[in-house]
């Protein structure tokens, strides 16, 4: 399983100040050295936290492959044609949000013209595409449908389910995965996973990549950068034989 970390927390702290830093390129060197397989950054249309600096130089510097998020908009995916990331994810954007809330709506027709017609241009430019997308089987197959080469769950129902409800969220995100599998898609997996919630997740065979930002970001200001992508990785590893195993734990602040 692949861990690709977002660094878009660490442009957040930067562009709170509008100065020169922190940098999320220098930090990007930090997340290859712990060990991560691949880099996300949101390139979002109000510019709230990553530039275009940002991604430019990344796609330039960087060592592991970069995954850029994106919404369907004209200006964005002009961008992304042009600097040609080895994968990006289409996402929902709203202005007023905090953070991404939830996944595409494939279910409203007047939405796959726009998201069609996105992924046949990131295609055509040699760019692998994913659809953010809630962990729903209806949803999976209209990816396959639109032509995405994988899916990536939403897991913030998961992540912010009740203890009880919890393993309804994890077998729903079984199935989805199972499904984008046999269409012959990518399946991953991000948003609100921490070092506490991701053993289920990461248990789950098909999932073959985590995209996972704030935890490893929040958690870097005590441990850094490097420490903290580099244990979220041991978690992972480790996520099949402790779900194998029910009570037992291994806390990360015991590393």
């Amino acid at each position: 399983m692949r861990l690709y970390v977002n660094i878009d927390h660490v442009a957040t702290v930067r562009q709170v100040r509008r100065t020169d830093e922190p940098d999320p390129v220098r930090a990007a060197v930090l997340v290859e050295l712990g060990g991560a397989h691949g880099i996300t950054v949101h390139l979002r249309e109000d510019r709230r936290h990553i530039q275009d600096r940002d991604v430019r130089l990344l796609l330039e510097t960087a060592r592991v492959p970069i995954n850029l998020e994106l919404a369907a908009s004209s200006e964005i995916l002009d961008l992304a044609c042009d600097l040609r990331p080895l994968q990006t994810t289409l996402v929902p954007e709203k202005r007023e949000e905090v953070t991404t809330e939830g996944g595409l709506d494939l279910r409203t027709e007047s939405n796959l013209g726009p998201l069609g017609e996105a992924i046949g241009r990131l295609k055509e430019a040699g760019i692998r595409t994913s659809l953010f997308i809630d962990p729903d089987l209806d949803s999976v197959e209209r990816s396959k449908n639109l032509g995405a080469d994988a899916v990536e769950f939403h897991t913030g129902e998961y992540a912010n389910a009740s203890t009880r409800d919890r393993g309804l969220e994890v077998e729903r995100l079984a199935q989805a995965a199972r499904s984008g599998r046999n269409l012959g898609l990518g399946v991953h997996a991000g948003h609100g996973l921490t070092y506490e919630n991701i053993f289920p997740v990461a248990a789950i065979p098909e999932i073959e990549e985590l995209n996972i930002g704030h935890s490893i970001i929040s958690r870097a200001i005590f441990v850094g950068l490097e420490r903290a992508v580099r244990e979220m990785g041991t978690l992972i590893e480790k996520a099949p034989l402790m779900v194998a195993k029910p009570g037992v734990w291994l806390d990360p602040i015991g590393f």
